[in-house]
């Protein structure tokens, strides 16, 4: 089956990576800006990541079939630097022009201080005033929980359209209060600070699945991009059709990302292609 993975630090894969991506079903990726490992100290540097994820890796994907999108964004690990974070924001109009970006990602918090959440509003309202899609980071581990209620409240308190605002890495005890606040939400399965394909598809199972996404992330950590397609065999190990997993793995993303003209995938139905098959004839 054809398969969206929403959210793919490619810089930190290698290229048999986007090999064996595209012999499991992956059409497309969607690259948001990360941390680097270390925090950057001028605005150039940003600038150049920039490029690197908006010219150069879509070739590298690209040899393999794979469409490769992008977002720009100062990384909320960054975003503790105010001065320089608003200098690098001067810069992100000039990329969301790219045939290939997306939109604004990944903006957040880290750590929920003023800093950052200054920046996570100053962003947001940069991607407002362009008509840009939003994706939110929400931290990891024992500051999750405060940090969605902290990006929620932030959020309540600006114009935004719940339908472009996607927030990432929700779990168990965030997941309920993302939905009913009407954004998107995504499952990131890291085998360490974030989620299982297990327990993503027992929140799929539990919650629904309207406005989610799932992704493997995927970046220099411990990190695997096929888990995405563990979570497509547990979802249908569970009974689920094949119809129910595109949906959720190619037309759920298809369908947030494709608010983005640029983003021009479109959700598929199994029956097209079926009916489309030629008849056979017997003797």
């Amino acid at each position: 089956m054809q398969i969206i993975q929403p959210h793919y630090h490619g810089i930190a894969r290698t290229t048999q990576d986007y090999e064996r991506m595209a012999m499991s079903g992956v059409a497309a990726v969607a690259e948001p800006a990360f941390w680097a490992g270390f925090d950057r100290r001028y605005p150039e540097t940003f600038i150049d990541y920039f490029r690197q994820i908006s010219e150069f890796e879509p070739t590298r994907a690209a040899q393999y079939g794979i469409r490769h999108f992008c977002w720009v964004a100062v990384n909320p690990k960054e975003a503790e630097n105010p001065e320089l974070s608003r200098a690098v924001l001067q810069h992100l109009p000039e990329f969301f022009a790219k045939p290939n970006v997306l939109g604004m990602g990944e903006t957040g918090l880290h750590k929920s201080t003023r800093n950052e959440a200054e920046i996570m509003q100053a962003q947001i309202e940069l991607a407002r005033e362009y008509d840009q899609l939003i994706l939110v980071h929400t931290p990891h581990l024992e500051d999750k929980l405060h940090g969605t209620k902290r990006v929620l409240e932030i959020l309540k308190g600006l114009p935004v359209n719940p339908d472009k605002v996607w927030i990432d890495h929700v779990e168990e005890h965030t997941i309920k209060m993302v939905k009913d606040a009407g954004y998107w939400l995504g499952f990131t399965l890291y085998p360490i600070t974030k989620c299982s394909p297990k327990r993503a598809v027992d929140m799929l199972d539990r919650y629904g699945v309207d406005r989610t996404l799932v992704n493997s992330s995927a970046d220099w950590g411990p990190s695997d991009p096929f888990t995405l397609q563990e979570c497509v065999l547990e979802f249908r190990r569970r009974g689920h059709t094949l119809q129910e997993a595109v949906d959720v793995f190619y037309n759920n993303p298809a369908r947030f990302l494709g608010q983005n003209p640029k983003f021009d995938l479109r959700p598929i139905r199994i029956e097209t292609f079926l009916d489309e098959r030629p008849a056979t004839t017997g003797d």
